[in-house]
């Protein structure tokens, strides 16, 4: 039998920039949407860390914040045993992924957490820069200018140009920038958080359903389902401003064959505790969760098959050969040959 191909992988292929090489790996890259978790190559090719190592460092990086990372927690998860998870960990605290501090909590007592760092050289950059003064003896020429405006123009005031030469050559022995004294106060983080801060807006809420056609029977039972929820959930107590903002999303529920039971569970079940806002929770649920309309009687129907037309067949009255054909007649050899001797007896005469 033949090899099977993979048309997807064929087609992937085809779309992979430049000549493919003729040895080594070749690279599908496909975005990832969701579920993805940025590895610097750093760590995916360290030259001194053995790959159950790597394995471990990117396993403990996919994990949320809060998550057990112990020998026996990883163990748990992984297929290499509690010897060789110790030793990964080992591993990646010799060269800085991993560190193990101790905090001290509001009560008093001391707890062991696990940091993993994901860029431990660009962390300990940020821990040295700010850190490392490059004048230690920077603070004590601050007090010379303070001598600099000497008693000297008290006592003779005559003599007031006199000491503008005398800073001048006090002026090259001062540093030329100091550093500011607000970076060197600065601490540095303990960790960078794995994940960034949101920065794209969010979308727009969705605006709240209305009816097609609006009339006073929708809008009154409306405002009845609405004003009878609290019977039904004390924490629904709305006001009447917030009734008539939601009564046009109630009764597109109405219109749309929806029995009151049904609207009045759909808003009153499964409520947070405590519930801050019970009207905007009410308006997710009629927009998020609005039924379809009711489908009509020609959308049930079943749709018509097509019919497809039979040609029947037909018995040739020179040959009896029989021939598919909607009238009876000739078939197709029997016709050649009546043409022919026509158009043969035509030419005779």
């Amino acid at each position: 039998m033949d090899t099977q191909q993979n048309t997807a992988l064929t087609r992937a292929l085809a779309e992979v920039p430049g000549p493919l090489p003729t040895s080594g790996v070749i690279h599908i890259a496909i975005p990832h949407t969701d579920r993805f978790t940025i590895v610097g190559n750093h760590l995916a090719q360290h030259p001194d860390l053995s790959c159950t190592a790597v394995g471990i460092a990117v396993r403990i990086q996919s994990l949320p914040q809060g998550v057990e990372v112990g020998i026996k927690a990883l163990a748990a998860r992984c297929r290499e045993g509690e010897k060789r998870v110790a030793a990964a960990l080992r591993e990646l605290e010799a060269f800085g992924y991993l560190q193990r501090i101790r905090d001290r909590l509001p009560s008093g007592r001391f707890i062991t957490r696990t940091v993993f760092c994901n860029q431990p050289t660009a962390l300990a950059l940020v821990r040295s820069g700010p850190a490392a003064p490059q004048h230690p003896a920077t603070p004590a020429p601050h007090p010379a200018p303070a001598q600099a405006p000497t008693p000297a123009p008290a006592t003779a005031p005559a003599t007031a140009p006199a000491p503008t030469p005398p800073p001048e050559p006090d002026m090259p022995a001062l540093p030329p920038v100091p550093p500011p004294p607000l970076l060197a106060a600065h601490q540095a983080p303990r960790f960078v958080p794995l994940v960034p801060p949101p920065t794209a807006p969010k979308p727009p809420p969705a605006p709240l359903p209305q009816p097609d056609e609006p009339t006073p029977e929708l809008d009154r039972a409306a405002t009845a389902l609405l004003s009878d929820l609290r019977r039904h959930a004390p924490q629904l107590t709305l006001s009447e401003t917030d009734i008539r903002h939601l009564v046009p999303g109630v009764a597109a529920w109405l219109e749309r064959a929806t029995h009151p039971d049904t609207v009045r569970r759909t808003l009153t079940t499964d409520l947070p505790h405590p519930l801050r806002h019970p009207a905007k929770l009410l308006k997710h649920r009629l927009t998020a969760l609005l039924p379809p309309l009711v489908p009509g009687a020609h959308d049930l129907a079943a749709p018509a098959r097509p019919r497809i037309t039979v040609t029947p067949f037909q018995t040739c009255d020179d040959c009896d050969r029989a021939f598919r054909s909607p009238t009876p007649g000739h078939c197709r050899d029997c016709r050649e040959h009546r043409e022919h001797r026509s158009e043969d007896a035509r030419t005779a005469a």
